[in-house]
């Protein structure tokens, strides 16, 4: 099945002097415009493509690959502002349409705005909204602490980041879990921290711990060989924000960590620091 707004698999009918007609199914020979197609592509070949329908509502084939596809939630930076709404770079040549009744506030050129793609139900047309809560599932989440999704960052709140996972529901990322700022559109993997009453999601954007203390034990030893005399003011009495700034982890972790380089001799640890050995 061919889907619009989609990278589909299309085999190549035949070459014209103008692109490569394509078999779209029961959508009919679909064109891949001569600036988009493969100059070795011949009758037989299968090529993925990007579909969408053109300014005069013809399908269409592009070897570009947008930002986001139908059914994504993506940071999309406003191009321009037309008489029917605001025009979006999502990597295409035909930019993308948010129209006025999509927006929560009137968007501005040259600035970023998370939205969702969609498909127009009454002109097959590709689209984007600003309105995300419409797009997402409001039955409670069904998952397990520890299962792994894919997140996107939809904002901030007072408790943490909004959180979007798999598409499907919100979540939130409390920001005394995480170590580096996060941007909105900014996708990431994750895991679910807690399934609250109702089927509230907090979630985990961190590594496993393990991984984090074999990460940052490389780290911290880079770090110390450029000190002089491979010493550095810090230990388990080090104030987390100077961890966190020097290191991106947890106090937590760092702790973990040095003690661990210490156990395998790697490092000395003093009343007042830490030192190579």
């Amino acid at each position: 099945m061919v889907n619009i707004g989609q990278t589909n698999t299309l085999t190549v009918v035949k070459r014209v002097g103008f692109g490569l007609y394509l078999d779209g199914g029961d959508l009919g020979e679909i064109l891949l415009p001569k600036k988009w197609a493969p100059e070795d592509a011949q009758p037989g070949d299968e090529l993925e493509v990007f579909l969408y329908l053109d300014s005069e509502d013809q399908f269409i084939a592009t070897t570009q690959r947008p930002k986001a596809k139908v059914g994504q939630f993506a940071s999309l930076k406003c191009k321009e502002v037309g008489r029917v709404g605001a025009f979006l770079d999502w990597g295409l040549d035909k930019d993308l349409l948010v129209p006025f009744n999509q927006q929560k506030q009137p968007m501005e050129a040259g600035r970023y705005y998370l939205v969702y793609l969609y498909v127009d139900q009454h002109t097959d047309r590709i689209a984007a909204s600003a309105k995300l809560d419409r797009f997402l599932d409001k039955t409670p989440a069904d998952y397990q602490v520890g299962d792994s999704v894919r997140v996107t960052i939809g904002g901030k709140s007072d408790l943490g980041y909004k959180a979007i996972v798999n598409e499907r529901h919100w979540g939130v990322i409390y920001y005394n879990t995480v170590f580096k700022p996060l941007k909105p559109g900014q996708r990431m993997s994750g895991t679910i921290a807690k399934v609250r009453e109702g089927g509230r999601l907090d979630v985990s954007v961190n590594p496993p711990v393990a991984k984090q203390v074999d990460a940052l034990g490389e780290t911290i030893l880079a770090y110390l060989r450029k000190q002089p005399g491979g010493f550095a003011p810090l230990n388990d009495k080090a104030d987390p924000e100077t961890i966190k700034a020097l290191f991106g982890v947890s106090k937590g972790v760092f702790k973990r960590t040095i003690g661990g380089l210490y156990k395998a001799e790697r490092i000395t640890i003093l009343k007042d620091g830490i030192e190579l050995r």
